[in-house]
């Protein structure tokens, strides 16, 4: 493959996996190289400003990771939404072209099917369908004046425990035992 280049990629175009989806949804194609900061610029101002029920996120491969970032992120910022998530393979197209053609004839082209991992995540302020795979209901609203920080059960925050000597480095040790009430031990000791 070191004789090839990429010269285009392309994705198969499969409808979205939620069924009675009103056609005027927005369906935020999240790519790699997708800014997160822009994708929730324009989904907050679909959902708050235009004032949308439904939205969903879609994207493939690499981009997956980005894609339930931004849903996450949402889910914080707007609270109450309900949420069902797909997971399917999507196949990807790559043509590749023979840098060092032989010399009697036209450049030779591969193409390669790859079928990456792809997720669509539908959010809706409606409730949806409890019974249907990858539902997930709301999370509970917390009061006013309660800790949002940490405080539902799954994501307790809780205090890292002291460092035990054994597992700090040496230049550690040392200054911890240079304290006034410490040992006194000198770095020609650690030798």
């Amino acid at each position: 493959m070191e004789n090839y280049r990429k010269v285009r990629t392309s994705e198969e175009e499969i409808p979205l996996p939620f069924p009675d989806l009103p056609p005027d949804v927005v369906e935020m194609k999240v790519k790699e190289g997708s800014k997160i900061r822009n994708l929730m610029n324009f989904a907050m101002a679909q959902m708050e400003l235009k004032g949308r029920r439904q939205i969903v996120f879609s994207g493939c491969g690499r981009a997956v990771t980005k894609t339930i970032t931004c849903v996450e992120i949402m889910k914080r910022k707007l609270g109450g939404l309900h949420q069902v998530t797909k997971v399917r393979y999507k196949t990807v197209l790559e043509v590749w072209e023979n840098q060092d053609p032989p010399p009697d004839g036209p450049a030779q082209n591969l193409t390669v099917h790859k079928n990456v991992p792809s997720i669509c995540i539908l959010l809706s302020r409606d409730p949806l369908d409890p019974n249907q795979t990858g539902y997930q209901p709301p999370e509970p609203r917390h009061e006013a004046g309660e800790d949002t920080l940490g405080s539902s059960a799954k994501g307790l925050k809780r205090p890292l425990p002291p460092p035990r000597e054994e597992l700090l480095p040496k230049k550690l040790q040392v200054q911890a035992s240079d304290s006034p009430r410490g040992s006194g031990t000198t770095a020609g000791q650690l030798d």
